[in-house]
């Protein structure tokens, strides 16, 4: 069920953890300028929130899409939980377009983290210097150093179910919960690593493991990418936004942004909304801008002005530029015994072996990869669109869906300028130019695809699996589009995600990667805002903070 009216309003919000039960909430003056108006309530937008409302600051945070209620909008139902993707009109173009909408989209409170595969997983620390220790993409101005103690952070606010001893990376505390135990799916994963020599874990996830205040431990139905029913999982709706309304911070769902208004000194001082079925306007000291890798460049090209013909942000004409998403081509295979990979969250067991080694590549970057578990749905569309079956042929496919498993990477993708997101001349419902998507791999991009699905189908036979097949259509995570830097010339906005034209304008999405690493980016975004928001508040205690 997607909601036709605002629930956040009237002084009050939906509590997420009681069936049509409601939560106070601070009520902001349209005319009363707030600290932080923050357009987006996903990762970046929600966390930032949260923490910047327990610092002290006056919050407003727009969302265009729902205020979810898990216990009764969610549901085991795969064709009706569409409604939590972002599916308005886009145009999409390259060489590799993109497919837009679930795998990497979110419309509601709490972004895509309402249906995402909770995967949490920290980045390589040498891929924030990636240009200068491994020779390509562009060095972050920020080091793993600097975000570990914001990784643990977030880690311990999402309750991470994790292995005592995870494999890779610099030596960390355990995880908060107790790593889950392994599906069948998973331990194919496990059998194929061990014969192959390299290592595996159980995935860090941020379903928790055991109960967690009003969450239930996670209860194993499999539908994790449509929405948790139960509030097992922890996503920004469900840990963020609770926190952040109790810290006196404001939501309004079904708020549309349009544009940032700018004054004659070139400050930002709000933002125009559209909200049941008319045009406002919120004051504001300053903007932040959440709206992640597609949404984020089109509310900045789209608010452009006299003082900002390129729009906001965009001296450096970087604003939409610079987009990578993560490959995700797929091998799969048939067992003997039965799988039942629908059992549990769908990617309990993981390998970042090709992220850690740099011996036997043909590419630079990295991959991940993980087990699966495809919802019946999900799963006949896969063998549809990229094996072309139908009919009794698809039927007879189908028949052997317990007896499959099959592995996925996180595939990273090289930043090129030419991968952009900019305006088409439609506009959409709001009177708003819709956003233009345009996609191609690198020839770098497609060699490490090859090694992905070749590495993953030697382990798939390691394993016992046969009749192995391979699709390379699959994309997700978008990422880039507004990247941090040290040089306004190089990047659009500096290591605290504020814009270097506008200094009270800023970013906290996972528009700010310069690159897109090889694993799940919400953790990183997470964090990036829980880091963001410390450095706000360094700033606003030294009087550094610009306003309108």
């Amino acid at each position: 069920m997607s909601p036709a009216a605002p629930r956040a309003k009237d002084g009050r919000a939906p509590d997420v953890f009681a069936p049509g039960g409601w939560t106070p909430m601070r009520d902001y003056a349209l005319s009363e300028p707030v600290d932080f108006l923050i357009v987006g309530a996903g990762a970046g937008g929600a966390t930032l929130g949260c923490r910047l409302a327990e610092n002290g600051f006056s919050v407003v945070i727009l969302e265009a899409g729902p205020f979810w209620r898990p216990l009764e909008d969610f549901a085991s139902d795969e064709l009706a939980q569409q409604t939590l993707f972002w599916t308005d009109d886009r145009l999409i173009g390259g060489d590799d377009p993109i497919a837009l909408g679930g795998n990497n989209s979110g419309r509601g409170v709490g972004g895509s983290t309402v249906h995402y595969s909770m995967i949490a997983l920290r980045f390589r620390p040498e891929w924030f210097k990636c240009r200068s220790q491994l020779g390509y993409g562009f060095d972050w101005p920020i080091t793993y150093d600097d975000l570990a103690p914001y990784y643990e952070e977030a880690e311990e606010a999402l309750k991470v179910a994790g292995p005592v001893s995870y494999p890779w990376g610099p030596p960390r505390r355990r995880y908060p919960y107790r790593p889950h135990e392994v599906n069948a799916a998973g331990l194919v994963l496990a059998r194929g690593a061990e014969k192959l020599g390299v290592g595996w874990a159980a995935t860090p996830l941020t379903t928790v493991s055991a109960p967690r205040g009003k969450s239930p431990p996670c209860a194993y139905r499999g539908f994790c990418n449509y929405g948790c029913s139960t509030n097992a999982k922890q996503s920004a709706l469900t840990v963020w936004i609770p926190r952040a309304l109790r810290a006196g911070a404001q939501v309004r769902d079904l708020a549309m942004a349009g544009r940032i208004d700018i004054d004659p000194r070139g400050r930002a001082t709000g933002v125009e909304y559209f909200r049941e079925g008319a045009w406002r306007f919120q004051h504001a000291r300053n903007v932040v801008v959440a709206g992640y890798a597609i949404e984020t460049p089109r509310l900045l090209l789209n608010s452009a002005c006299p003082l900002f013909p390129k729009g906001l942000a965009n001296s450096s004409g970087l604003v939409g530029t610079h987009l990578t998403t993560h490959a995700g081509p797929g091998a799969w295979a048939t067992f003997d015994e039965a799988i039942r990979w629908y059992k549990g969250p769908p990617n309990m067991a993981v390998t970042e072996h090709w992220n850690y080694t740099e011996q036997g590549k043909d590419f630079v970057g990295g991959y991940a990869f993980m087990s699966q578990g495809p919802l019946p749905m999900a799963w006949a569309q896969t063998l549809t669109t990229t094996r072309g079956l139908w009919g009794a042929a698809l039927r007879d496919e189908m028949r052997k869906y317990n007896h499959m498993a099959g592995f996925v990477p996180v595939g990273e993708t090289e930043p090129r300028a030419q991968n952009c997101v900019t305006l088409a001349d439609d506009v959409d419902q709001y009177g708003l130019r819709i956003p233009k998507v345009i996609f191609s791999y690198s020839e770098n991009d497609k060699r490490l695809q090859r090694h992905a699905v070749a590495f993953m189908s030697e382990m798939l036979a390691a394993a016992g699996g046969y009749d192995i097949w391979i699709n390379f259509k699959d994309t997700s995570h978008l990422l880039g589009t507004c990247r941090m830097g040290d040089d306004p010339t190089t990047s659009v906005v500096d290591a605290d995600g504020r814009s270097w034209d506008i200094p009270n304008l800023w970013i906290c999405d996972g528009s700010l990667f310069p690159t897109c690493g090889g694993v799940n980016p919400s953790l990183t975004i997470q964090a990036l805002a829980c880091r963001i928001a410390d450095r706000i508040s360094r700033l606003a205690a030294t009087g550094s903070l610009a306003s309108a």
